[in-house]
């Protein structure tokens, strides 16, 4: 059993409402797009190297490394162009 906990969701509704938000978007012209936009899975761990362990996990099959940005965050991130996808490990809200 792993030290951490992946925060995940639905992926079929995920992916339906990707759909979705493009297919309105398309048919909706005037409405304004972000500049930029990431989508995170978050992973909970109550020490430095679990977290850095359940973003490697998440990294893994997107083929980026994980990083350590101090205070005890860790992330990896993928972009599509202006959209990022990636995970970011939280430290406990003791330690935020």
């Amino acid at each position: 059993m792993s030290d951490y906990v992946i925060r995940s969701g639905d992926r079929a509704a995920f992916l339906a409402g990707l759909r979705e938000l493009v297919e309105f978007l398309t048919a909706n012209p005037a409405v304004v797009v972000p500049r930029y936009a990431s989508f995170a899975v978050l992973v909970d761990a109550s020490d430095s190297a679990a977290r850095r362990d359940g973003v490697e996990f998440v990294a893994a099959p997107l083929g980026v490394p994980a990083a350590d940005n101090g205070s005890g965050y860790f992330d990896a991130w993928l972009d599509f162009g202006p959209i990022s996808y990636g995970a970011v490990g939280v430290p406990p809200k003791e330690r935020q």
